[in-house]
């Protein structure tokens, strides 16, 4: 049967007559291969360099960091590809002209030389450019003052299950999966988290940094142009990870202080109680706004004591430096209990767990006496309290609020 060569498929094709199996499955082994491959271009033509094309000064700090170091380290790569090619033809053991085949080859200074010292100097290169950018870009400290002249702005970012709330302790509101922030004017990120550990991504506007419970971290970002960037933590964090963005909103000025003049008409106010509901686990949870915020908030959830009840961190410290509590501490275990009241399952609902286990007949060091405010749970709580009389955050354990956790 006479046949042809199909430019298309590159396979021989029957010019008449029905194919047989073995003849179908090549042609389709053909088609697939290129549809393939176009179907990989088109899923990649979706990616977004952000990392090389940043639209913040920290962005191209560390943009050009990144590059620098590939372009070092190719000077290493691509020789050793390039040798790894051209040795073994060159070399090859059943080539005609074998001349230059010296068995009793020993030592070449010039060959030391080099393959010693580019490496030595690529490392001091290295060494060098991550030194001047690691300090340059340290996200504790502050942008150099060439880069903006402006007062930085003051964000509090808290990570939750699975969500990001932003308070604005200079303007008095908060958002929900939702950061606004104005052009040309440096941001100053304190960061932490009510549960497990997260981070702060805006690829777009630089590098990252980790939220953790009980701590406190800092990152400083600036916006070159205006525009929407999008943020996320890129951290796992559990069931509901993925719904875990926000949209980075860069204005102007004027456009921000529109914003947040809009927040303070049509949001809520943001109390330690809110808060506590706010923090219960949700997924994809929608955009919300506060209008106003409660003085210290931030740093309640820093010390893990926005609920009453509880002890904060500094002063568990502190009772822990003067001893403890000793065996008669145990009774107050509910007082310092924290994870246990976020404890969730592997679908991200709330597990009830049992209060804490208390001691002798009524039960002592129990959840429920953090908040007993009657005289038989202040009775209860003379141990802590006489430890350390302001640590309780409860009206049982603080005179005034300014006595309450040193806040």
């Amino acid at each position: 049967m006479p046949a042809t060569l199909d430019p298309d498929c590159q396979r021989l094709l029957p010019m008449a007559g029905s194919l047989s199996d073995e003849q179908e499955a090549e042609i389709l082994l053909a088609i697939k291969k290129p549809l393939l491959a176009a179907l990989g271009a088109f899923a990649l033509s979706g990616c977004q360099y952000d990392v090389l094309f940043p639209h913040g000064w920290v962005g191209a700090q560390q943009r050009d960091l990144l590059v620098i170091s590939v372009l070092l380290m190719l000077i290493v790569i691509l020789p050793v590809l390039v040798m790894a090619v051209w040795f073994p033809l060159k070399y090859s053991a059943n080539r005609d002209d074998m001349t230059d085949y010296d068995p009793d080859f020993e030592h070449s200074n010039k060959l030391e030389a080099a393959v010693w010292g580019v490496p030595i100097l690529i490392v001091i290169a290295l060494g060098g450019y991550t030194w001047v950018y690691t300090h340059r870009l340290d996200p504790y400290a502050a942008l150099p003052a060439g880069v903006s002249t402006e007062q930085p702005l003051r964000i509090e970012a808290v990570s939750l299950d699975w969500k990001w709330l932003f308070i604005y302790p200079d303007y008095g509101v908060a958002a929900v999966n939702e950061l606004a922030i104005p052009v040309g004017r440096p941001v100053e990120f304190s960061l932490t988290s009510s549960t497990v550990m997260n981070t702060l991504s805006i690829p777009k506007l630089g590098g990252m940094v980790y939220s953790m419970a009980g701590m406190e971290t800092r990152l400083h970002l600036i916006a070159d142009r205006q525009g929407t960037y999008p943020g996320r933590s890129a951290h796992y964090s559990g069931p509901g990870f993925a719904g875990m963005t926000f949209d980075t909103l860069a204005m102007g000025n004027a456009e921000f202080d529109a914003w947040v003049a809009a927040r303070r008409e049509e949001g809520e106010a943001l109390t330690r109680a809110s808060y506590l509901d706010l923090e219960k686990p949700s997924m994809n949870a929608p955009v919300q706004y506060y209008a106003t915020v409660e003085d210290d908030l931030f740093d309640r959830i820093v010390e893990m004591c926005v609920e009453d009840g509880k002890v904060c961190m500094g002063h568990m410290m502190m009772q822990d430096r003067m001893g403890g509590g000793g065996l008669d501490g145990i009774g107050d275990a509910g007082a310092y209990s924290y994870d246990r009241d976020r404890a969730i399952d592997g679908f991200g609902n709330l597990i009830d767990l049992p209060p804490v286990d208390g001691h002798g007949t009524d039960a002592h060091g129990a959840d429920h006496e953090a908040t007993d405010t009657t005289s038989a749970g202040a009775t209860q709580l003379t141990n802590l309290l006489g430890l350390d009389p302001d640590a309780l955050c409860s009206p049982a354990g603080a005179k005034t609020e300014a006595q309450t956790n040193g806040i």
